[in-house]
Parts: structure tokens; sequence; C-alpha cells
């Protein structure tokens, strides 16, 4: 299956379906009177968020939703139909934005929440509802209320606990099917990761999810290699696992490339907490390892641990401590949702 990540929709909901002008003509019944019944509402347009999709790629190939117009009322006093909703089923984590992609209109961030966009239009009304002591005999109606339109973007920021940034050929996609079941495509050249990866790492009885998203480059805030769109994935993660290519000459370079970028996009990445590993350590020598690790560890001016994601040297003591910090993250997220309410006696 293939990655899509944002998708431009048109939506339409239904409008109302129109009353109608009706008079009781019955034998032996003199003064039947108007009998028109009222319009059906046109159809919703909802969407809801759902846990077995991870792609927008259903909206590659359908781009416009339009929901039914409502039944038109009908003599008797008979109102007409309402037509049926359009239920659009989105992944978890998914940004529903206006047309200027800023102004963000819903955000999917449980299972089973729905949003209705575009509210169907009321019925009209039938010439009964006119009826009055002087006007007896109304022949007037109303048409149905029109639906809603609008042009909106889907962008989807997958829900991770942690996430792997560096530079390309760092060794995220190895680091990644080291710790978890997923397999993401790992070879020797640049830019082997071309879209957003996700796995479940398992500490002791507890798991947690962690993302890998392609690497960043000098100027990927311009547009440079494959710019920074995919750093969305990981706007939600709790702790960023910031790995280093030891076997670069300018470790401390590379650390600022990537600090650079994520200091460009913005949009809360700077403040995340940051794990820094030395990766790719079992090939260098120890002097090598001991030199590079206290280069890298003055550069982003806290500790470097130093791992290999090949051999699995150091892996499990930095998947603890990206446990603890997701824990951390989680309390604190816990927190800000539902605060602790001053105590009245």
């Amino acid at each position: 299956m293939k990655f899509l990540d944002q998708a431009k929709i048109f939506l339409k909901s239904g409008d109302g379906g129109s009353g109608c002008v009706s008079f009781r003509r019955e034998k032996f019944i003199e003064f039947g009177g108007p009998d028109g019944g009222n319009g059906g509402r046109g159809g919703h347009v909802i969407f809801e968020a759902v846990a077995n999709l991870n792609t927008l790629i259903d909206f590659r190939y359908q781009q416009h939703f339009k929901a039914k117009t409502g039944g038109h009322g009908m003599g008797r006093d008979r109102s007409g139909k309402s037509a049926p909703d359009i239920l659009i089923k989105v992944p978890i984590g998914t940004q529903i934005l206006d047309e200027d992609k800023e102004t963000v209109l819903a955000d999917m961030m449980t299972p089973g929440q729905k949003v209705v966009l575009c509210r169907g239009g009321d019925g009209g009304q039938g010439n009964a509802n006119f009826k009055t002591s002087t006007n007896q005999a109304p022949r007037k109606s109303t048409p149905g209320w029109p639906g809603e339109e609008r042009w909106v973007w889907l962008r989807l920021k997958l829900i991770a606990d942690a996430g792997l940034v560096g530079l390309p050929n760092a060794g995220k996609s190895t680091f990644l099917a080291a710790v978890t079941h997923a397999r993401p495509k790992i070879a020797d050249y640049p830019f082997t990761t071309l879209h957003p990866n996700l796995g479940v790492a398992q500490v002791g009885d507890e798991e947690f999810v962690l993302a890998d998203v392609p690497g960043l480059i000098e100027g990927a805030h311009e547009g440079h290699g494959i710019g920074d769109r995919f750093l969305g994935h990981i706007e939600r993660c709790g702790v960023l696992l910031h790995l280093v290519d030891g076997t670069e000459e300018d470790v401390a370079g590379a650390y600022r490339t990537v600090r650079g970028e994520l200091d460009a996009y913005g949009q809360g990445l700077v403040g995340k907490r940051e794990l820094v590993a030395l990766n790719k350590c079992d090939a260098l020598s120890a002097d090598q390892v001991s030199e590079r690790q206290a280069a890298l560890a003055a550069a982003c001016g806290h500790p470097v641990h130093v791992i290999s994601a090949v051999s699995g040297r150091g892996v499990k003591a930095v998947l603890g401590l990206l446990m603890d910090a997701v824990h951390a993250a989680r309390a604190q997220a816990e927190e800000a949702e539902n605060p602790a309410k001053d105590w009245q006696p």
C-alpha cells in the first residue's frame, strides 16, 4: 500500500427537499383544506476516525463527496424522507484543514471520533404550515435550504510516542528494525526511507510506538532533499531520539545541521525532550568512539549514548530511557487534559 499523508477533497452536503402545495380532495368532504407535507433534510458529510487505516491513499482516487438531496414533501401531509449521510473514514491523527491549509477545522485523535463537517440543508415547508384562520387555502410552500460545500485539506500526522531524527544514513531504519517488528527498507545509500515508518517497541511488559521519518539535510526547510514535510509525523511524539552517524568526520556539525532544520520547522519540535545517540560505534575504534562522543556531547550539551543498531550495543539502555521519557510525556499530557481542581471544603 502506498503512503499518502496529504489530500485535497471537495465536500457537499445535500440540499433540503422542497415543501409541497396540495389540497385534500375527497368525496363527501366539503372542506378538505391544505395537506402539503414538508421536505426532508439533506444528507450530512461526517468524518470518522478509525484505527485500521494509516494512509490517505484512498483519497487519491476519489476527491469529490456529495450527499443526496432530501425527499420532497407530498400530499396527505406526507413529509419527504431525509437523505442518508455520507461517512468518510480517515486514519487516527488526521487533521482537517480549510482551503488555506492553516485553519484547523477538526483534529481526529481518538478511535470512533465523529465530526459533522457539512450539515445537510433543512427541508422546506408545505402549504399545510401556512394555514391560518384568514388564509384557509394557502398556495405557498418553501424550497429546501441548500447544503454546505467546501474544499478541505486532509493532513495525516501519525500517532507515535517517540520519533527518530537524523541525517540520511544515520541508521534510523536499522535501529527501527532492530527494536521492533517493522521491516523498513535498508540500504547503503542516502534517502532509503521515502515515507515514515512505524514500529512497536517493547520494554519488559510495556510497549510504545516508534516513528522513523526520512532523513534531513541542510536546507530541508527550503525543500532540499525530501524537505521537511514529513516532520509533521513526529509533532505528537513525546521524545525524540537523535541518531548521529559515528563514522562521520564532523559529528558535531551533523548534529547542528539537523537541529537547525528542526528549529526552522518549529511547531514545538525544538522544545521536545531529546536523547542523542552516537550510532555505528561497531565500526570505530575505542579512541575514535571516545573522541567523537566528547565532541558530540559538547555540541548538544547533554550526555551522548554510544550504540550500534547492528550489533545491539547500548540499544536496550536507550530503549529504557525512551520508555521513561514516554511515561513522563504521557503523564504530562494527561495532566494537561485533566488539570487538578482546587480543593473545596
